[in-house]
């Protein structure tokens, strides 16, 4: 399993990728980070609705009542221009951090 530590910077770009397949809401989103981690991070509800905030108040993401469900209209959320910009950049930003630390992490590590 991966620490929500390990994953934090990183759960802004998540979400927004699965918004640039198309528009969703918090629960599909979450079940869809733990499906194509093969369960590795479950991302958790507060945490999820943590992004939903930072990312709406960035002008990344908008949102909108969708279906009716247990009587409360349900929160559907789509990628807004700002949102696919900012996902480009996350998405170059994570090349980069993987070129710094790989030549680390992939050499032998040695018993100290």
């Amino acid at each position: 399993m991966i620490s929500s530590d390990a994953m934090r910077g990183y759960n802004d770009a998540l979400i927004l990728a699965i918004l640039q397949q198309g528009d969703s809401y918090g629960y599909k989103i979450g079940k869809e980070i733990r499906e194509r981690t093969d369960g590795q991070y479950l991302i958790r509800e507060t945490t999820l609705y943590a992004v939903f905030n930072r990312l709406s108040k960035n002008g990344y993401i908008d949102d909108y009542p969708g279906d009716v469900t247990n009587g409360k209209p349900r929160t559907y959320y789509r990628i807004t221009p700002s949102g696919r910009n900012f996902l480009a950049v996350k998405a170059a930003e994570w090349e980069r951090v993987k070129t710094v630390v790989d030549p680390f992490l992939k050499q032998p590590l040695t018993n100290l």
